[in-house]
């Protein structure tokens, strides 16, 4: 029983009484009775009526005034009583919200400060997107911090809506009207210019080419259910299935687990040592970084390497980390422009794009 219910209760037991008391006096009714008339006969003259029943009825009306209006005032105590006492619960409500939001608030400004001062910042009631320049030893990034309030505001979509297709990442947030654009997973070329997504890939919760266990270097990684960054090796359908993936991509290495570095395997050290880098993470709170590492090229000279990324991740506190396609496909867009600088000196068409809306 909540407080207000308790305080409704009380209301009703303290003033049941009065009211009942009032309810009978006006149910008291004063009958007065007239002698039937037996005709014109003149009526013998009566003596004077005793004055004592008038007064008593006098006297009984005044008692019901008496009690009306004490009733009156303390439902008129009672109903002040009530308002203070919801002003009051509402006040302790809010400040308790207020209070259970605080350790989120504390938690946000310590993984925020490592990543500095946003440049740009999209707040809506469906999420909140920071963009926040990288300035690394061996090469510039952005990363983009991105809390969803709204499970909605993120969605994996195909190029051209289906499987075979490829489009940039900016016009897929434009096709869509995206605030934010990201490339996603690998895809694979048949030669002939149509690009198919690579392994398992989950759109709206069904399988776009069915479920391929994990195998080598490869992993699966995206949103579930609840809004939730899931990911990892999964070698049965069922064992994904658990997960509830809402959609999601597959690529290669797993960078972070449990905010530990995982071991690099040997041919992603090298192949190539440097290069343009996308990369998703999660927090402990469930707010999700992005980062974007620029590059001239794919030769392995310029940009950055898969460890550094996994330093940058375990500098902005991350939890767990994901490496995404890369190279001449990393692209990200804030706010309908494209921030990095693609390798290819132009938009490279992709099989998938993750995009938020605002």
């Amino acid at each position: 029983m909540t407080s207000v219910q308790r305080l409704n209760r009380w209301m009703l037991l303290t003033t049941a009484p009065f009211l009942g008391a009032l309810l009978l006096l006006l149910a008291v009714q004063v009958e007065v009775k007239l002698p039937d008339a037996a005709g014109p006969a003149v009526v013998p003259q009566q003596p004077a009526a005793d004055p004592a029943p008038a007064a008593r009825i006098g006297g009984s009306l005044d008692e019901a005034a008496v009690v009306a209006a004490q009733t009156a005032d303390a439902i008129k105590r009672g109903s002040e009583l009530y308002t203070q006492t919801a002003r009051r619960m509402s006040l302790i409500a809010s400040t308790a919200a207020a209070q259970s939001r605080r350790p989120l608030m504390i938690y946000d400004r310590r993984i925020t400060l490592p990543l500095g001062s946003p440049s740009r910042t999209i707040q809506s009631d469906r999420l909140t997107a920071q963009l926040f320049p990288i300035k690394a030893q061996n090469f510039t990034a952005y990363a983009l911090k991105i809390r969803l309030k709204d499970k909605d505001a993120m969605k994996l979509v195909i190029g051209g809506d289906k499987p075979g297709k490829a489009e940039t990442t900016l016009a897929a947030a434009k096709r869509y009207g995206a605030a934010v654009g990201i490339n996603a997973g690998g895809f694979a070329d048949d030669g002939s210019g149509r690009r198919y997504p690579l392994s398992t890939t989950v759109l709206g919760g069904k399988y776009v080419n069915g479920f391929e266990p994990s195998y080598k270097d490869l992993f699966f990684v995206g949103l579930n259910e609840q809004g939730k960054l899931i990911g990892g090796k999964y070698a049965t359908r069922e064992q994904l299935d658990r997960e509830q993936p809402r959609f999601g991509v597959s690529f290669v290495p797993i960078l972070m687990k449990d905010g530990i570095a995982q071991p690099i395997p040997a041919k992603w050290q090298l192949s190539p040592g440097r290069a343009p880098r996308t990369v998703v993470a999660s927090y402990k709170d469930d707010q999700l970084l992005f980062l974007v590492a620029d590059g001239y090229n794919e030769s392995g000279s310029s940009g950055a390497t898969l460890r550094e990324m996994q330093i940058l991740l375990s500098r902005f506190k991350a939890v767990d980390g994901y490496n995404l396609d890369g190279g001449g496909s990393s692209t990200l867009v804030f706010d309908g422009r494209v921030v990095n600088r693609p390798s290819d000196k132009t938009l490279r068409p992709v099989a998938t794009n993750f995009l938020f809306f605002s």
